[in-house]
């Protein structure tokens, strides 16, 4: 039981950071960059891509058993269309302006390689509960992802967050971070700041492992 519970945790942190989506991965960049305008629209992208991701691996991983491997893939896209219908409607109902703000980019989470990837490599070959860890830490982790781009690009390109003012009316807004190209530039940022963490950790590792080496030799 305690091993099956840590192998849950495992998965769930891995999708947060060790195997982040976006920020290790580099998975899902057309919603990544097209929608991280604003704080807001990241966000609601993020958790409605998160959603998809937990139901759609938890019925995958529920049928595995009952799906023929010559339309495994079809299957998928079906049971992960299912459920970005549903979310859809849902944000259709909750908000009809972040629904038109996120547009057509909803309905494009069905080919979202993120969520097909998780059902093909994970979910079709792990039990329910492994695959509901796995979906919730990489949907979290793709959430966490937008949101840090939407966050950074609305705090400079408009002086906001979740449109709340930050700064005095003197603040100069950089223009270009809502634009598209902004998204690129902060994309860049973000990669650069989680390669440094990755490689400085690495070097710890490194250190670490000579010294305990030099310490046998001894």
């Amino acid at each position: 039981m305690a091993s099956s519970t840590n192998s849950g945790t495992d998965e769930f942190i891995k999708g947060l950071w060790k195997e982040n989506p976006v920020f290790v991965q580099v998975l899902g960049m057309c919603p990544t960059l097209a929608v991280s305008n604003t704080a807001v629209n990241a966000l609601a992208m993020g958790l409605a891509t998160a959603s998809v991701l937990v139901m759609s691996n938890i019925a995958v991983s529920s049928l595995r058993t009952f799906i023929p491997k010559e339309v495994r893939i079809a299957t998928y896209i079906l049971v992960i269309a299912t459920f970005v219908t549903v979310v859809d409607y849902l944000i259709q109902a909750i908000s009809l302006d972040l629904y038109k703000a996120l547009g057509a980019f909803i309905s494009l989470i069905v080919v979202n390689c993120v969520i097909l990837g998780r059902a093909e490599a994970f979910a079709s070959k792990n039990t329910v509960a492994l695959s509901a860890m796995d979906g919730l830490g990489m949907g979290l982790g793709f959430a966490f992802a937008l949101f840090c781009l939407g966050a950074v690009r609305e705090i400079l390109g408009a002086g906001s967050l979740f449109g709340i003012q930050l700064f005095h009316d003197s603040f100069q807004d950089w223009v270009v971070m809502i634009l598209p190209s902004g998204g690129f530039f902060t994309l860049a940022g973000w990669l650069l700041l989680f390669n440094w963490i990755k490689q400085r950790k690495a070097g710890k590792h490194e250190t670490t492992k000579l010294a305990l080496t030099g310490e046998a030799i001894r």
